[in-house]
């Protein structure tokens, strides 16, 4: 078996990190799979070298260079006619037997490469995007991007020979709409439980490198804000969560957007300087801020395509060992952490009280000695990659003797 994988985050791209690589070396370590070419889409003439984490000579790495246009609509149409293409060719330099997209996004590639080659082709990561953007207000439904994502995701389902969605709530969906559940196969957004893993001796050299006091209450956040996530709001959940936790409270902030501007925020809603730390992390030094921490935020927008996405931050959380306070109706983690003592809260901003009810209850679940332990093993549960494994037992046919990474 010789694959062409496709992703539409850079090779660089934190979610790439996190979720692409995990798959590869699980792939990678397959008897069956001769031979593998990754294919990420590279922007702002920016061409990365492979570093892969794990040791293979079975992958090779080709970027599809994005065009810089002024107009994003000419990039992206550029990108969905010139990239097929460019991945046929690749497909026919390897020889390619199967094509496998990561995202809806790269899965449209994927359908436009196997139209071109005849290859069967499948969808990691597959999610509505097309309606979470537009339920948050980034698309509308007159926008192109909207249109044609949502056109190609239709082409996905009605021709993919196997689908992947991170979340069993749109699994049913997918079965509610007539597709067959031979080639439909829930896999959360996985994390790398090797990784990702709660390393007290690092978190307490961070609390003290940070100035924190050591009885501080810390809660920190990972990712960006806007799009699909709140943005003032969260800064207002925040300020919540100070006032609740009082003075030893403190606040780590991970994120790609500008500094200045989150710190413009946080002194809108009261923080001080001396309250917060932020900083634009490399993704191997996440585990050790996380470690530093004793609960996570995962403020997104609600919405009814909410139910269908995975977070990859909620998986990163919990194998750390941190329960998460997190919005109502999201994927099936929602579901998961209001029956699980450990995974953390669930809130609603337009319910009254709904949020210093959830902190309350994070508050009783860090005060249990062995909450870290409790909360790392829902990690373990559902977000190992094994469930990435079990996925290509069923639609690749791979055989389970040849897919041994256990993590």
């Amino acid at each position: 078996m010789k694959i062409l994988f496709i992703g539409f985050w850079g090779l660089d791209d934190p979610l790439t990190l996190s979720t692409t690589f995990p798959n590869l070396e699980i792939l990678a370590g397959s008897t069956e799979v001769e031979h593998i070419r990754l294919a990420t889409v590279e922007r702002n003439d920016y061409v990365p070298v492979l570093n892969l984490p794990f040791i293979t000579d079975k992958i090779s790495f080709q970027p599809l260079v994005s065009p810089n246009r002024v107009s994003l609509l000419a990039t992206k149409f550029e990108e969905f006619v010139r990239f097929p293409r460019h991945l046929a060719e690749m497909a026919k330099e390897i020889g390619a037997t199967h094509v496998i997209g990561r995202g809806a996004m790269a899965g449209a590639l994927a359908y436009l490469t196997s139209q071109r080659t005849g290859l069967p082709f499948f969808v990691e990561s597959f999610e509505p995007h097309a309606d979470y953007m537009l339920e948050s207000g980034v698309w509308h439904r007159y926008d192109p991007r909207y249109i044609f994502q949502r056109f190609w995701e239709n082409k996905e389902k009605d021709n993919a020979s196997g689908l992947m969605p991170v979340a069993e709530n749109y699994r049913q969906q997918l079965l509610r709409e007539g597709r067959s559940a031979s080639q439909v196969v829930t896999v959360p957004c996985p994390v790398n439980l090797k990784s990702f893993t709660y390393q007290p001796l690092v978190g307490q050299q961070v609390r003290h490198r940070l100035g924190f006091p050591v009885d501080a209450i810390v809660g920190i956040y990972l990712g960006k804000f806007g799009d699909i996530y709140y943005d003032h709001e969260a800064f207002d959940i925040f300020r919540t969560a100070a006032d609740f936790f009082g003075a030893q409270f403190r606040l780590i902030i991970l994120t790609p957007n500008p500094i200045i501007e989150v710190k413009e925020k946080l002194k809108r809603v009261g923080f001080s300087e001396s309250q917060y730390f932020i900083i634009k992390s490399p993704h191997h030094e996440v585990p050790g801020y996380l470690s530093a921490a004793d609960f996570a935020f995962a403020p997104i927008k609600p919405a009814p395509c909410r139910l269908y996405c995975s977070p990859v931050k909620v998986g990163e959380y919990w194998a750390c060992g941190l329960p998460v306070l997190l919005t109502e109706g999201v994927g099936d983690d929602s579901n998961i952490i209001s029956q699980e003592p450990a995974g953390g809260a669930g809130f609603n901003l337009e319910v009254p009280g709904s949020l210093h009810s959830a902190l309350a209850h994070i508050s009783a679940q860090i005060r249990q000695p062995e909450y870290r332990v409790q909360a790392r093993a829902m990690a373990e549960r559902y977000r190992s990659v094994n469930r990435s494994r079990q996925a290509y037992e069923q639609l690749l046919g791979l055989s389970s003797s040849t897919l041994t990474l256990d993590s």
